[in-house]
């Protein structure tokens, strides 16, 4: 069964909004890079597991905020439109989330 994509769509976001997540995915993006150089040195595994899961809790954080916004705007606003399949759609993103 093919999954259903919903590349179609598009969100538009305040300025705010998206300078808040463009910067926290900036800063995964700097912890990604802390790691690479941690193995590239050589550095002690429980080090750099201790990073990893920093970065693991900053993606968590950035999908929160994102999953906040979404039922906030495109949730509520197809809800309130009749749109009762994006209760399907989000219960597919949370199974997705929590694995």
């Amino acid at each position: 069964m093919a999954e259903k994509c919903s590349c179609e769509r598009k969100k538009s976001r305040d300025e705010r909004e998206k300078r808040d997540l463009m910067n926290r995915l900036r800063r995964i993006e700097g912890q990604v890079r802390g790691l690479q150089r941690m193995l590239d040195e050589d550095a002690y595994c429980p080090d750099i597991l201790v990073q990893s899961s920093a970065v693991s809790s900053a993606l968590n954080s950035f999908c929160t905020a994102l999953l906040s916004s979404h039922l906030r705007s495109c949730v509520t606003e197809d809800i309130l439109a009749g749109r009762e399949d994006t209760v399907d759609e989000l219960m597919e993103i949370l199974k997705k989330l929590m694995k």
